[in-house]
């Protein structure tokens, strides 16, 4: 009869046999994460249409710390049509929970951009939940709010 015991030992053996355990797993996609969030930050600078087409999902529900909500389409036109640019991101104390096929990011978002020759400066908390889809994690949804 296997007891809780058993079983856990039964797993861990499995997994250490197949060169994995459950805190390297989840260490990889923290990390995984992590370069996606940045990925995410670069495309924000560069105003990347390809960038943000491949690093959102196509369910994406983008809301603002103002409370404006974008689908991922609507997200990625006004982000990359000019309009306004981010001249510096700066993310920081960020965590990340990984939770099965999803992770939940939470960070300080400090930016700076110009929008109509006037410079604006930012800084929001945001909240990140990436799905992952394949072996790729896309943005599901993500909300700023104010600090």
């Amino acid at each position: 009869m296997l007891d809780r015991r058993h079983l856990a030992i039964a797993t861990l053996t499995a997994l250490a046999a197949a060169g994995l355990t459950p805190a390297v797993a989840a260490t990889k996609d923290e990390a995984a994460v992590a370069d996606a969030i940045e990925a995410f930050r670069k495309a924000m600078l560069g105003s990347d249409r390809k960038a943000f087409a491949a690093l959102c999902a196509d369910a994406l529900s983008y809301g603002h710390s103002s409370g404006k909500l974008q689908n991922k389409t609507v997200f990625i036109d006004e982000a990359t049509n000019g309009k306004s640019t981010w001249t510096a991101i700066t993310l920081s104390d960020q965590t990340i929970q990984i939770a099965g096929a999803n992770a939940i990011a939470r960070f300080t978002f400090t930016g700076q951009s110009v929008s109509q020759g006037k410079t604006n400066d930012v800084k929001i908390g945001i909240l990140m939940v990436w799905t992952k889809q394949g072996s790729h994690w896309r943005l599901l949804a993500r909300q700023g709010y104010k600090v």
